[in-house]
């Protein structure tokens, strides 16, 4: 038996956390000696656990609901938190209070009624604007022909720094004067700023929703996304294909990157086929169909593409973290018979390794790539400054002013 066998053999021996709804504050190391593998597999429980408290039944104050418990498939923590277009408003205007939201897109009025009622017992993402993936790589589009949606939350602690530092408008980034810093006070008790991307596709008539997921969505087609494509709003269920969790811990000033995905995303390039269908790849156009190719203009979300996406991944995931998802979706059906959170599973977490590097902001991250399909589709791999990196990418991130933004594009939107 090798290291790295009998190494993942200890760590399946010892016994998972209890699933709960408070969201880690800090790594737990409890190796007296750890190596980088040791790390790896600590942070990954890190992102596990992470995962399950955002994911815990939440209120409209973007806390978990008292007295409930995992495994439903209801609105959801970090769904009751800030959407990025709640913040970053028309004209640089003060965004509302904490639990307050201003009111959807004109064309979105009137068909949302039953969504925002859910305010009372957990609002959802009212609002999914976004179906462009970074640096205008192109749209993923699913094999029904329908564009995913993004939507981008802020936990409280993050926007109540974004609001006391005016950083919420170009006017305020300017008066504020200096570099960005979500970093809590020393001492602080708080969560510390969190920033969560989701992914979400239509689900039609073919998919089977009870595998994911699922919300009543306002889907927006923003005017100015696409050029000469209408405004348009529809009421739709769609379902969680993909969740990034960054958190600004305190041992982590380079912030920790936790990334998940639906089971049923993408096949691995070089590995078997294992599902029946996937939402990202067609099985029955293998070889023929481009792959990891974005789609050919125009992009039109309004109207359904002729061309599905045909998409791998092309890096495949560890085997310890393999072996975490397998038992943590174990205990997840265990627990909850027919929870829609077994079919997720983490993709890897991306940490510093040397956090107060002085001549590496990043902090050495580990590991060096890491890519979502669902978020970062046409740029995985592991090719120096071409292939996707959260830390790498987003240390380069800077405000309307052109200082830094800490590990955040969030503030560019500020108007």
């Amino acid at each position: 038996m090798s290291r790295a066998d009998i190494r993942q053999h200890a760590s399946a021996a010892t016994p998972l956390p209890p699933l709960s709804s408070t969201i880690p504050l800090e790594i737990s190391v409890p190796q007296s000696n750890p190596n980088l593998q040791d790390l790896q597999d600590d942070f990954d429980l890190f992102s596990w656990q992470s995962f399950i408290a955002v994911n815990w039944p939440g209120g409209s104050d973007g806390n978990p609901k008292p007295g409930s418990t995992f495994g439903a498939n209801d609105a959801t923590v970090w769904e009751n938190w800030k959407e990025s277009r709640d913040i970053f408003l028309p004209g640089g205007a003060t965004p509302p209070p904490w639990g307050q939201d201003p009111p959807p897109p004109d064309v979105c009025k009137g068909m949302g009624n039953g969504v925002l009622n859910l305010t009372q017992v957990g609002k959802t993402p009212n609002v999914l604007d976004e179906s462009g993936e970074p640096f205008e790589t192109g749209p993923l589009i699913d094999q029904n022909g329908q564009y995913v949606r993004f939507a981008i939350m802020t936990n409280q602690d993050m926007f109540n720094t974004i609001v006391s530092d005016g950083l919420y408008s170009k006017a305020g980034q300017q008066k504020f004067g200096k570099p960005a810093n979500f970093a809590q006070p020393a001492g602080s008790k708080n969560t510390g700023a969190i920033m969560i991307k989701s992914s979400w596709k239509v689900m039609g008539g073919k998919d089977q929703a009870s595998r994911f997921h699922t919300i009543q969505a306002l889907v927006y087609t923003n005017p100015g996304e696409h050029e000469g494509v209408q405004a348009s709003c529809k009421l739709q269920t769609v379902g969680l294909v993909g969740l990034h969790i960054a958190h600004k811990t305190a041992g982590e000033p380079q912030w920790v990157w936790s990334t998940f995905e639906h089971v049923d995303n993408v096949p691995v390039k070089g590995e078997p086929l294992n599902q029946a269908n996937y939402s990202f790849y067609n099985r029955n156009c293998s070889g023929t169909c481009a792959v990891n190719e974005p789609p050919a203009r125009p992009w039109n979300p309004n109207n359904p593409h002729t061309t599905p996406s045909q998409i791998m991944r092309e890096v495949a995931l560890t085997a310890s973290t393999k072996s975490l998802n397998a038992r943590y979706q174990a205990l997840l059906q265990q627990t909850y018979p027919g929870t829609v959170w077994a079919n997720y599973q983490l993709i890897s977490t991306q940490w510093p390794t040397n956090a107060k590097n002085p001549t590496d902001p990043t902090g050495n991250p580990a590991p060096s790539f890491l890519a979502n399909a669902t978020l970062e589709t046409y740029i995985q791999g592991k090719v120096p400054q071409a292939s996707s990196s959260c830390m790498a990418c987003h240390n380069n991130a800077t405000m309307t002013n052109g200082l830094t933004s800490d590990f955040t594009y969030l503030l560019q939107r500020a108007q």
